[in-house]
């Protein structure tokens, strides 16, 4: 009964999907307008605030806006990442900073905090396949292709020395994701 007013809200705004509720009460938190009382031992929130609060009409703007407002560094490692899945090995992410001279375990990191991001048994997983979606989606159309042509010729350069089949795979794919466009050049084909 005590949380009533603000249950109703969450469900309003939220129409009852347990994803967009999730990250609401984590907005809710971060902005301060849902907070721990110690000396009342509950949580409090102005109810006022909580209704004025703006969300977006579906799940994926509200992943668009939660990683719009992250810095430069964490969006572009999580759209690195989302080029390759729902998820990677951090043994793969470290081949990439090293091929793409890019951080990215660092910023990856940033992104488990914010919830974005799960990482569990060596693997980051975006915490959701929508969060993933909206990540990519940041990129370019245009983009895109270029970005998968580039992490395949690099993978492709570190397999002609290690021989590794499971990057040999991903370069493949990530060469096949660009598709024929992506080449610029005839010494590419």
């Amino acid at each position: 009964r005590l949380t009533r007013s603000l249950s109703s809200i969450i469900y309003r705004k939220t129409k009852g999907n347990p994803l967009f509720v999730s990250q609401l009460m984590i907005s809710l938190g971060k902005e301060g307008l849902l907070r721990p009382s110690l000396s009342r031992r509950r949580w409090e929130w102005d109810k006022e605030k909580v209704q004025c609060q703006k969300l977006p009409d579906d799940v994926a703007m509200f992943f668009t806006n939660s990683i719009e407002a992250l810095s430069e560094d964490v969006k572009a490692s999580l759209c690195v990442l989302s080029c390759f899945g729902s998820s990677a090995e951090t043994a793969f992410i470290k081949t990439l900073e090293r091929l793409l001279q890019k951080t990215l375990l660092n910023n990856l990191n940033a992104a488990v905090e914010e919830g974005l991001l799960d990482k569990k048994d060596g693997r980051y997983h975006f915490s959701h396949d929508r969060i993933q979606e909206a990540a990519y989606n940041m990129i370019a159309i245009l983009d895109q292709g270029r970005f998968h042509f580039s992490y395949g010729m690099a993978l492709a350069s570190l397999v002609a020395g290690e021989g590794d089949d499971s990057i040999l795979l991903t370069a493949a794919n990530q060469l096949n994701l660009a598709g024929p466009e992506a080449v610029q050049e005839k010494s590419q084909n």
